[in-house]
């Protein structure tokens, strides 16, 4: 069955939703590749005690090793927020072929993107936008809650 953007954002939720209830920020990322997720992952920097512990970075270090390759340029990324300069950089390093966030980060997101400074691979494509409304939603509501 093929499925589309929509269905793996829905997954990429499930995963913020784990973070959420955890107490972390709500980000949850999914790696696909050949319309199968590979990977999952969801923030976990206060249970790690690690800054670098980002849904992202844990979706793809479980790539990685499912896959036994330091790249991943046929594979998707699906994550809720878009990514953080750290982020990027991982992604930019792993080759990935193609990104799908949800809701962008005014205050932490990679922000003022051209051709001149794109941060990703120069092969990556970048989708943004998917189900936008309920990531914002997620990360508004853990916000609210802790202000």
């Amino acid at each position: 069955m093929q499925y589309d953007d929509t269905y793996y954002m829905q997954q990429a939720l499930k995963e913020a939703q784990q973070a959420y209830d955890a107490g972390e920020v709500p980000v949850g990322a999914i790696v696909v590749m050949n319309n199968r997720i590979i990977a999952r992952g969801h923030n976990q920097v206060e249970m790690l005690n690690d800054s670098t512990a980002h849904a992202e970075i844990i979706a793809l270090t479980s790539a990685y090793n499912y896959l036994g390759s330091k790249y991943l340029p046929e594979a998707t990324l699906y994550v809720t927020v878009e990514p953080c300069l750290m982020c990027c950089g991982a992604l930019y390093w792993g080759k990935i072929g193609k990104i799908v966030y949800g809701a962008d980060d005014e205050k932490n997101g990679y922000k003022h993107i051209t051709q001149e400074n794109w941060p990703f691979h120069p092969k990556t494509e970048l989708v943004k936008g998917i189900l936008a409304g309920e990531c914002a939603e997620l990360m508004r509501a853990f916000f609210r809650e802790r202000r």
